[in-house]
């Protein structure tokens, strides 16, 4: 990438074009995202909406493609569901999670974080973040552990994968199922293995703007455990064990994966090394040019454990580099401006288990600080080496006081 400020963007290494400075915006995630599949996709949709079998959901083309990315996992066993949010749910009710039970989450991260176990009828226990990777602290979380707790359940968040190492070794010295939310992290890894296989079970999320998204909702389980698989696999389909229509062995739910989604990520899946190499060039690249500038905190560098779905940094004056950003055409994202404790959906059960002389106080400052600094920047695969050079330089431009 050359350090140019343009007004008119050119082709770049993803063969795009675009515009940045003023006279255009560069949007967040890109409305053109599946493009150049777009014949692929008609193609599929016809040829399964024709299809003799008239099989929409749950056919051999799933079959497939959880083979596939099982393979790529080197894991025993991916089930595709509904979406991130339902695997997580899945998961806790595979593993027995529910009423009387406790899970330790992060305190700053997304709602299904507390919600999927709220809906096993378990309570979450909110942890505080790590002020660097802004992942779940493994400390903090021991010390929110009590006679309760059955689950600990990290997850990546924004560019980073949490210490699965410190929360595997924790998990096991307490006798606690370990939940990875990788929904965020496909294609990381940590120290060689991948994200989603370091716990009992992980998940994915397919939403269109994850890094192996798609047009639509989507979410998988990974698992190496049979018996989890099994499970999860009857849970996403009523309680059915796929032998037997209308012959439900448990209470399950619906969150059964689309056929014509599943043919469509398989046809995608040999260009996701290539797209998550775009995203981590143009993170490195932004982390090269906005280390050390005042005010701004970059995400850790290098490539281990590194999951490109969003480059985010931390901002002193957060909001005015966002208005600033936007004045030059470029559009940001600030993900969680409150911490999961704050909000009513979960306020009512956040003071349940907090540690011991911490009633009443703050017991997430990391969290709290995270969610009043972070920010955002586009880091697609289909952004443009002009595009990116001109992001890097409006962010320098704003903490150096260049007008």
């Amino acid at each position: 990438m050359t350090r140019t400020t343009r007004t008119t963007g050119t082709t770049g290494t993803t063969g795009t074009t675009g515009t940045t400075g003023t006279t255009g915006t560069i949007p967040f995630f890109p409305p053109d995202l599946f493009h150049e599949d777009r014949d692929t996709l008609l193609r599929l949709l016809y040829e399964i909406g024709t299809g003799r079998e008239q099989k929409f959901i749950l056919g051999e083309h799933t079959r497939r493609f959880e083979a596939a990315l099982a393979g790529r996992l080197g894991t025993a066993d991916v089930v595709a569901c509904a979406s991130g949010t339902g695997a997580l749910q899945l998961v806790l009710t595979a593993l027995g999670i529910g009423p009387g039970d406790e899970v330790v989450v992060p305190a700053f991260g997304c709602a299904p974080l507390a919600a999927s176990v709220l809906h096993t009828g378990a309570v979450p226990v909110f942890a505080d973040i790590d002020p660097v990777t802004l992942t779940l602290d493994p400390a903090d979380a021991e010390r929110r552990i009590g006679p309760r707790t059955r689950a600990l359940m990290p997850a990546h968040m924004f560019s980073v994968m949490a210490d699965m190492p410190a929360f595997t070794a924790l998990a096991a010295a307490r006798g606690l199922r370990l939940v990875e939310d990788s929904a965020v992290a496909q294609g990381a890894s940590l120290g060689g293995r991948p994200a989603g296989t370091w716990g009992d079970a992980g998940v994915y999320s397919f939403v269109q703007v994850k890094s192996f998204g798609m047009p639509g909702e989507g979410g998988a389980v990974v698992t190496d455990d049979a018996e989890t698989a099994r499970r999860v696999r009857m849970l996403r389909n009523h309680g059915q064990d796929g032998r037997e229509r209308f012959l439900h062995h448990t209470i399950g739910l619906n969150s059964r994966f689309d056929e014509i989604q599943a043919a469509f990520q398989l046809h995608r899946l040999p260009g996701l090394t290539a797209r998550l190499a775009r995203r981590a060039r143009i993170a490195a690249h932004y982390t090269e040019r906005l280390s050390g500038l005042p005010g701004i905190t970059t995400p850790p560098p290098g490539t281990d454990g590194r999951c490109y779905y969003v480059y985010t940094l931390l901002a002193d004056d957060r909001d005015a580099l966002r208005d600033h950003l936007a004045a030059h055409g470029v559009a940001t994202h600030v993900y969680y401006p409150r911490v999961l404790p704050d909000q009513a959906g979960f306020a009512p059960v956040a003071a349940r288990r907090q540690p011991p002389g911490e009633q009443g106080g703050d017991g997430w400052p990391h969290a709290r600080h995270a969610a009043a600094r972070h920010l955002s920047l586009p880091v697609h695969h289909r952004l443009t080496d002009a595009q990116a050079e001109h992001i890097a330089d409006t962010v320098r431009a704003h903490a150096l006081g260049i007008r």
